[in-house]
């Protein structure tokens, strides 16, 4: 039997959201403090995915200065309803839900609108669209009675499809299958005449879980389903190669079948680097409701395709596994680059004439809030390796531009071409954690031109320059940027940055390579 490898959106990819239009699927995941924000992305089989864009993409849509970079667009859900796509999104502030926004488009690829503010209390919203035409939207929020329900609640209103504003009374849904657990990430779905209402709890680490309950009406009252959980990986052992498995969104596919999409971590000794990722799960549904993975009861790395589906090539560009040389040729950066809580374009752009990559530096460091000189894309493959030609001449050791390892503001490592006190030029290795700042290595070069690199593997992150011959000038144990212990709930990505202050000093980046398996046998998928 044909089979795909999960997960289908490797590296930072959270929060997975998906609808079916025809033939077609769209999906979009969580972006946090990146911009720009909430990624969508079409497929044909459910298994190769391709980039179509984002849903944040001008800066007017959404301010994600000051904010933590596990903070921002959190969980988005997208639906579409009679040639219109909607994306319902919250923004979080202080890692709670501040504000509640909907952006439509009638192109998933945009441009999307501006952003509708919903009255709407908490995080993860949703919408259904009933038979009748009505729009329902939902949402977790804090319990009015803890004490006695349990800390989270689900609730719901009804959207007015033509001032898309909430009206109506709210209806309080469910308190969860487990009260001592915060209930989050509903999404309602009707078979044969029933409402379903699918829920994450647990938390979205080792206890996540997917938990259901089922209504006669949409407004409930909803009754749990004593199988909760339906999914979870919380019971199996370290050797299980997906843990942190929840908050599915279900889709049905032209050929009569449903399947899940979730969210996992590949772990490797007890810490992940790459992130959150999707990862694609078979559906049954019986009388008594959806049975996930029905025949083994769990997400697995190697899965049949859904049927009526004959390859699972990707459909654009080079193969997930191979390497991929950016030389930065065009007008604007490939939707896998990503800048910090806002546009860079007057800092990091295409060199006119020449090729490559202008970055203006900037006083902005990358351990603040604000939105330094900086471009990156996620780590993908827990093997590879990232490498980059800079050509900067630095004029004092306050000034570098480089290659970056970025798990958040306060934890992260630059390999920064710079000067020393004499203004020769040198290469740093430069550790960052807690906020705190530790120059690991330094080597002297010939010249401001270089090309930088990293090695990851099992064991670490290998930094390494290329003068006249190569130096390794340091290693990081991995987990190191691994999420359990920088915190947060973002992956690594890897990218180029300058710093300092500006004088109207310029770096040029030559080109970007990321290249998996370099750094290992190139055998395992990771």
């Amino acid at each position: 039997m044909p089979t795909f490898a999960n997960p289908v959106l490797a590296g930072s990819h959270p929060d997975p959201s998906i609808c079916r239009v025809g033939e077609d699927f769209y999906l979009v995941t969580s972006s946090f403090a990146y911009y720009p924000g909430l990624p969508v992305f079409h497929s044909r089989d459910l298994v190769s995915w391709r980039p179509l864009g984002h849903v944040v993409h001008r800066p007017s849509q959404v301010s994600l200065t000051g904010l933590d970079v596990s903070e921002g667009l959190w969980a988005a859900t997208i639906r579409h309803h009679q040639g219109t796509f909607y994306v319902v999104v919250t923004l979080a502030r202080g890692r709670q839900g501040s504000t509640t926004f909907l952006y439509t488009a009638s192109d998933p690829a945009g441009p999307w609108s501006a952003p509708v503010t919903l009255d709407a209390q908490g995080i993860d919203p949703s919408l259904f669209f009933d038979d009748d035409g009505r729009c329902w939207f939902t949402a977790c929020r804090d319990a009015a009675e803890p004490e006695v329900t349990g800390p989270g609640e689900l609730w719901m209103r009804e959207l007015d499809l033509e001032t898309l504003a909430l009206t109506g009374p709210s209806h309080n849904l469910w308190y969860g299958a487990m009260r001592g657990a915060w209930v989050e990430a509903p999404h309602l779905y009707k078979r044969d005449g029933v409402y379903y209402l699918i829920a994450a709890e647990g938390g979205t680490e080792h206890h996540h879980a997917v938990t259901a309950a089922r209504s006669d009406t949409v407004t409930g009252p909803y009754s749990t389903d004593p199988r909760s959980p339906l999914l979870t990986h919380r019971h199996r052992g370290a050797a299980e190669p997906i843990h942190n498995v929840g908050h599915v969104d279900l889709v049905d596919t032209p050929a009569g079948e449903t399947w899940a999409v979730a969210l996992g971590v590949r772990p490797l000794e007890g810490t992940h680097t790459l992130g959150r990722e999707v990862f694609l799960v078979p559906v049954e549904w019986t009388p008594r409701g959806p049975v996930f993975a029905p025949d083994t009861g769990r997400v697995s790395l190697s899965e049949r395709l859904p049927a009526g589906t004959t390859t699972a090539a990707a459909t654009v560009g080079p193969a997930v596994d191979e390497p991929v040389r950016y030389d930065f040729g065009s007008s604007a950066l490939g939707p896998e680059w990503n800048s910090l809580r806002g546009p860079v374009d007057d800092l990091v752009s295409p060199s006119s004439g020449e090729g490559g990559l202008t970055i203006r530096l900037s006083p902005e460091p990358l351990t603040s809030t604000g939105t330094p000189a900086f471009i990156a894309r996620r780590q993908q493959h827990l093997r590879l390796r990232a490498s980059t030609r800079i050509r900067f001449a630095a004029a004092a050791p306050t000034q570098e531009a480089g290659l970056a390892v970025f798990q958040n503001h306060h934890q992260h490592a630059t390999l920064g071409l710079t000067a020393d006190a004499s203004g020769s030029p040198q290469v740093v290795l430069t550790a960052v954690e807690a906020g705190t700042a530790t120059r690991l290595a330094a080597v002297a070069v010939a010249d401001g031109n270089v090309v930088l690199a990293v090695d990851s593997d099992e064991s670490g992150y290998t930094f390494l320059v290329q003068d006249s011959t190569w130096t390794t000038l340091g290693s990081m144990e991995r987990s190191f940027f691994s999420t359990e212990r920088a915190g947060g709930f973002v992956g690594v990505h890897l990218g180029v940055y300058g710093t300092g202050e500006a004088d109207a000093a310029e770096a040029h980046v030559d080109w970007f390579e990321y290249a998996p398996g370099r750094a290992g046998s190139g055998e395992d998928r990771r």
